[in-house]
């Protein structure tokens, strides 16, 4: 019992995903600024711009459901902190493995997504409301192709479980290459996911200021921020986990090396989001829908095709 509460307030749990956050939110700015030859901000901004936060007043606006616009955001958190439990980060096996996890995962990762517009709805401002529809179209966008990307690798490796997918994959590490497709559609499904350019749709201040998140302050926008950087880790350690199934079998090495690959794929994030501007919500639904969709589905029937053939 005593081991179950450390694993999940203090590590893998909140703490350490909260404070790797930080981490990854600060590399991200400093790689972005950086790649634009500019200088970045210094290692401690986005803890001091997350304890400014925290000290700001908490404004709720008077026309909102206070207990909802209030929840949504711990919410958030707490949905992803949950999907972290489920994904191996010292080894090829999770915390609490079990069949069907990777499902669960990808629930979980949804839940966000959903808080965020909730939160914008129940806003009842005309620039949270417009910014949390935005959020839903954005949604239907991108997660059908990356389920399919996440899938198609579990159909070949024949188990709905994340650890058993990372152990296949670390037993067979040349099927690795069979999913390449299905590797670019899930980093650029979750550029979209992450709500990051080109995909920024949502948030866009030039045009609608904060989008979804307008209406919150204080403590409340602070908890949607950690949510957000914290997703950024999950997705990452996710993607990791599918496609880079590397391990030594000793633990700290294990946990060095996923802390390498982490990074990498945020490297490949700030990459991608230096190169590109930002594209109309219309163009976003079109290139989800017309290409990434179409390229997840070849990547799902070979791997069906091949299953059949290496079984």
């Amino acid at each position: 019992m005593l081991m179950a509460f450390f694993n999940i307030l203090i590590f893998p749990g909140f703490l350490f995903l909260g404070a790797y956050a930080l981490v990854m939110a600060f590399i991200d700015r400093k790689l972005y600024a950086r790649l634009q030859n500019r200088q970045g901000p210094p290692w401690f901004q986005p803890l001091a711009d997350f304890l400014k936060l925290i000290g700001k007043e908490t404004i709720i606006p008077e026309d909102a459901d206070k207990k909802v616009f209030a929840f949504l955001p711990v919410l958030a958190l707490a949905a992803v902190t949950a999907s972290y439990l489920y994904i191996p980060i010292w080894g090829n096996a999770s915390l609490y493995p079990f069949e069907g996890d990777i499902i669960v995962i990808l629930y979980l990762l949804t839940l966000p997504t959903l808080c965020f517009f909730l939160g914008g709805w129940y806003s009842t401002s005309v620039y949270a409301t417009l910014g949390s529809v935005r959020v839903l179209t954005q949604l239907f966008s991108y997660e059908i192709p990356l389920f399919v990307a996440l899938l198609a690798p579990a159909l070949l490796a024949g188990t709905w479980s994340l650890s058993g997918i990372t152990q296949y994959y670390a037993a067979h590490p040349l099927y690795i290459l069979i999913n390449l497709p299905s590797f670019v559609v899930a980093v650029i499904a979750c550029q979209g996911k992450l709500e990051r350019v080109p995909f920024d749709l949502p948030e866009a201040e030039t045009e609608i200021v904060g989008g979804a998140f307008v209406e919150y302050s204080g403590r409340l926008y602070a908890i949607f921020r950690m949510a957000i950087d914290s997703e950024m880790v999950v997705v990452s350690s996710l993607i990791a986990a599918v496609f880079l199934p590397f391990f030594t079998g000793n633990a700290i090495a294990d946990f060095g090396l996923y802390i390498v690959k982490t990074l990498g794929i945020l490297c490949i994030f700030a990459l991608f989001r230096t190169i590109m501007a930002r594209i109309r919500i219309e163009q976003m639904v079109a290139f989800c829908w017309k290409i990434l969709m179409p390229l997840a589905m070849i990547q799902l029937i070979i791997n069906l095709l091949l299953k059949g053939v290496l079984a």
